[in-house]
């Protein structure tokens, strides 16, 4: 059995080494970026095993990022490799600590060519972990994402969903209705307060969890606010969960790493407030590189942070 099973695309990700408009930049590394393999390796790396799934083009790129993900211990098997479509691209622009924008590449990518899935393999997931991403790239992702609801419901796998909301990707279209209809088949529910506020109309976490609970489904919400930390509920208690503190080099991959810690604790079934507590670690550290998953802990690091343990560097 996997324990987390994510389905959607990754980029081949350009990152300037140093601050600054993009125009100007001279050197960049290539990394690996995308929200579901950024959960599966940071699931991963907190010691639980891990799939992505994806359509990656039969390409240099391609290979780069199924080599990195692999390289974290995730599962890529189920990998589909594309001879007509690339592999996208996104590259960022880093003017500040706090200041990250990011150029998509990602039209007619192999990703957004994905419709067919190895449902047999997926059956052996204890947790099935989409975002909003992937059924706003293409028709044929918007109805594979339906129709893993549909087998997640009918094999009684639960969901986790995160809207990550990018309005680049919309093109003017309201994808809000969509948003709301996986979540409300969504077991588990992470989102950002602006997320929240565009798909039930507040940032509240009274309000959000009385719509978000109201489905039925749900047995978890992560209410996340970034530097300002998080509130974590199961439907009987709502927990603040105080922000972790780091020092940010690049915010984004932040969200997808609260994920994992977030879910690592549920699969562990520790308290609530541990999970929220897990998820805040690792997203702020996630923050202290320049990477989306380079800085998210590992299991003993992450240990000894819980138990307020010194490391010993030398």
């Amino acid at each position: 059995m996997t324990e987390v099973v994510a389905i959607g695309e990754t980029m081949a990700a350009f990152v300037p080494k140093e601050n600054g408009y993009l125009r100007y930049a001279r050197d960049l590394c290539i990394r690996a970026a995308g929200s579901e393999s950024n959960v599966a390796i940071g699931a991963s790396k907190l010691g639980h095993s891990a799939a992505w799934i994806s359509r990656l083009g039969a390409d240099e790129l391609g290979h780069l990022i199924r080599n990195a993900v692999r390289a974290d211990g995730v599962d890529t098997s189920r990998v589909a490799w594309d001879k007509e479509h690339p592999t996208g691209v996104m590259i960022k622009q880093v003017r500040s600590d706090s200041e990250t924008s990011v150029f998509y590449y990602r039209d007619n990518s192999a990703a957004s060519h994905m419709r067919t899935l190895d449902w047999d393999f997926l059956k052996q997931a204890r947790i099935i972990y989409i975002s909003g991403i992937t059924p706003v790239l293409s028709d044929s992702c918007r109805e594979l994402v339906l129709d893993v609801i549909t087998f997640a419901e009918k094999h009684q796998i639960w969901l986790a969903f995160d809207p990550n909301i990018r309005k680049k990707l919309w093109r003017g279209n309201d994808y809000i209705p969509l948003m709301k209809v996986i979540a409300d088949h969504s077991q588990i529910l992470m989102m950002g307060a602006e997320e929240a506020e565009k798909i039930y109309g507040t940032d509240q976490i009274g309000q959000v969890c009385h719509a978000a609970f109201s489905s039925g489904n749900l047995h978890y919400l992560a209410l996340k606010k970034g530097a300002d930390g998080a509130w974590v509920s199961d439907g009987r208690e709502i927990i603040a969960i105080p922000p972790h503190p780091c020092s940010c080099t690049d915010p984004v991959g932040a969200g997808d790493a609260f994920n994992a810690g977030f879910l690592s604790g549920i699969l562990e079934e520790k308290e609530l407030e541990l999970c929220g507590r897990m998820g805040a670690i690792a997203g702020a550290m996630a923050t202290e590189s320049r990477g989306d998953t380079e800085g998210i802990p590992d299991r003993d690091i992450l240990d000894q942070i819980l138990q307020q343990q010194d490391q010993v560097y030398r």
